[in-house]
C-alpha cells in the first residue's frame, strides 16, 4: 500500500475514538496524557489538547512511536492547530510528596484547569481514572494510539520534559541526562553512586536514589 493509503488508514485509526464521541453529540473533546512516570530524575509533565472536530494530521501518533525530530516538528503544529492546550510541570519534590501515580493524576487535572474555560464537554485520559471529575470522561488503556487528542497531548508532554532534561544536562554534567532523560541507565546509576543525588532534581522516593542518599552524598 502506498504512503497515501497508509496515511488515510492512520487518520482513520487515530480518529476512531473521537468519531464515536462526536456522534454522541460531544463537540469539544479534550485528550490528556503525561510523560515521565518512570525516571529517577526530573519532573513529570502532563498536557491536554482540544482540536477542532474536523482536524486531521496523519503524522500525529503516540509520542513513543515518533523520532525526536518528528516530535519537535509536531510540537509546534499541535500548538498552532489546537483550539486550546495546556502543559503542566510537576516537580520532583511534588512527585515524592504525592507518589508518581497521584502526581500524574494531579498533572492531568491541573492541565484541565488551565483550559477549563474554553467549554470542554468531554475528556479522554490515557488509562488514568479521575474520581469525582465534573465532566464526562473515559480512561481507556493505550488511548494515545486511538485518540488523536491524547496522542497530541503525549507529544506536548514528552517534548516539554525532554527539553528540560537537556537543560539539566548542561547544569549537571556526568549524569547523562541528555541521553537518558533521567531514566536509570548504567551511566546514570554509576553517577548516582559516585556523585550522589541532586536536590530538587532526583526523586528521593525512588529506590536507587534512596540507596545513593544513604551514602551521604547529597548535593546542594
Amino acid at each position: 500500500m502506498g504512503s497515501l493509503g497508509e496515511s488515510a488508514l492512520k487518520v482513520q485509526r487515530m480518529l476512531e475514538g473521537e468519531k464515536a464521541l462526536y456522534g454522541e453529540g460531544y463537540r469539544l473533546i479534550a485528550g490528556t496524557d503525561e510523560a515521565g512516570r518512570g525516571p529517577l530524575a526530573g519532573p513529570l509533565f502532563a498536557a491536554m489538547v482540544v482540536f477542532p472536530p474536523d482536524y486531521r494530521n496523519p503524522a500525529i501518533d503516540d509520542s513513543k512511536k515518533l523520532s525526536k525530530r518528528e516530535r519537535d516538528r509536531l510540537y509546534g503544529e499541535i500548538k498552532a492547530a489546537a483550539l486550546a492546550y495546556s502543559i503542566v510541570r510537576i516537580s520532583p519534590p511534588e512527585i515524592d510528596r504525592l507518589n508518581v501515580y497521584e502526581a500524574s493524576r494531579r498533572g492531568m487535572l491541573l492541565a484541565y484547569d488551565g483550559i477549563a474555560d474554553c467549554g470542554i464537554d468531554f475528556v479522554i485520559t490515557d488509562c488514568m481514572p479521575l474520581p469525582g471529575f465534573a465532566l464526562p470522561y473515559i480512561h481507556p488503556a493505550k488511548a494515545d494510539t486511538t485518540y488523536l487528542s491524547v496522542a497530541a497531548a503525549s507529544i506536548l508532554a514528552k517534548v516539554s520534559r525532554d527539553r528540560e532534561m537537556e537543560e539539566l544536562d548542561a547544569l549537571y554534567p556526568g549524569y547523562g541526562f541528555m541521553a537518558n532523560k533521567g531514566y536509570g541507565t548504567k551511566e546514570h546509576l554509576t553517577a548516582l553512586s559516585e556523585k550522589g543525588p541532586i536536590h530538587g532534581v532526583h526523586r528521593f522516593s525512588f529506590s536507587p536514589v534512596i540507596e545513593a542518599l544513604n551514602k551521604d552524598l547529597l548535593l546542594f
